[in-house]
């Protein structure tokens, strides 16, 4: 199925959200519960009605399917060897599976020599708003945790 920005969709496990993005390869930018996620689009589904309605926090209603169970994404991911594209490209894809099994938490290792992969990291990091804190673990420099909203 072919989504459009705006849509409403059902992501199972993590919620009902909003279409952002149509993105390439058949991905999409989806908004769920304040944050944003890529999904392909075989992982979503239009939203219905037939759903159990919830009240969240924030007195919005959603839609939540119980009988799916989050992914446990792992929790880190080593960047030696790689690019600073491919860098980019893998810390996306962990980052989105971290948000999407609810982890708040996460390491990523990029190692200390030269500082290239240290710095495109921090620079990726710094414009995603679901990553409250990105700093460098004071017992390994070649390490930054990663904290989440």
């Amino acid at each position: 199925m072919i989504f459009h920005p705006g849509d409403r969709v059902h992501f199972a496990g993590l919620g009902t959200g909003i279409v952002r993005e149509v993105r390439s390869g058949g991905r999409y930018l989806i908004e769920i519960k304040g944050r944003a996620v890529i999904a392909a689009g075989g992982q979503l589904e239009p939203a219905t009605a037939a759903r159990r309605p919830v009240t969240t926090r924030m007195g919005e209603r959603q839609a939540v399917d119980h009988s799916a169970q989050r992914a446990s994404a792992s929790p880190s991911l080593d960047l030696h060897g790689k690019t600073t594209a491919e860098a980019d490209e893998a810390l996306e894809v962990f980052i989105n599976d971290a948000l999407l099994a609810g982890a708040g938490q996460v390491q990523v290792i990029h190692g200390r020599s030269g500082g290239r992969l240290k710095a495109a990291v921090h620079r990726y990091l710094r414009q995603l708003p679901a990553v409250a804190k990105a700093h460098v673990d004071p017992h390994n420099p070649g390490v930054t945790i990663v904290t989440f909203r």
